[in-house]
């Protein structure tokens, strides 16, 4: 073997475990403020479900939740039992699933101010009862005052 293919082989060595010993990606979690009632079981347990898929949540009980929903344009056909709102002033209302939260984030749709999922759907993040499930939407709010669905859940599964 010549020197040079050596050397090469040697540089690429020492560049590789150079990048192993690296530090992980620590990159900021997306964080969210959730305002929700003090004594609402359901919104503790979608606060979990948006921290174990990797938000940083900051759960705010409010007294005046529909002040909160007020404030961020949230119509009563679109209100669920809590709201949370991005670093950047994106608006998640209800049982929004984290999947859908981040991909909404990563890539939000032009004139679009946030997701809803109204009511509280049987078995959505936060509301599951056993195996029970409602297939429900998650509608795109947007700044016009108009809505389009967003997403359609129709099993489970297709939340996570």
């Amino acid at each position: 073997m010549n020197r040079s293919l050596m050397a090469a082989i040697a540089t690429l060595l020492t560049a590789l475990a150079l990048s192993a010993c690296a530090e992980p990606d620590k990159s900021p979690a997306q964080s969210l403020t959730t305002y929700k009632s003090a004594t609402c079981g359901c919104c503790k347990v979608w606060v979990d479900h948006a921290r174990d898929n990797g938000f940083d949540v900051v759960a705010k009980d409010v007294d005046d939740l529909n002040g909160v929903k007020k404030q961020h344009r949230i119509e009563p056909r679109y209100q669920s039992c809590h709201t949370s709102v991005s670093r950047e002033g994106y608006v998640f209302e209800g049982h929004v699933p984290a999947k859908l939260i981040q991909r909404f984030l990563q890539n939000p749709p032009r004139g679009a101010y946030g997701l809803a999922v109204p009511g509280m759907p049987l078995g959505s993040p936060g509301m599951e009862v056993d195996d029970r499930f409602t297939p429900y939407q998650v509608m795109q709010l947007n700044e016009d005052g108009s809505s389009v669905v967003y997403a359609q859940i129709d099993a489970a599964g297709e939340q996570f």
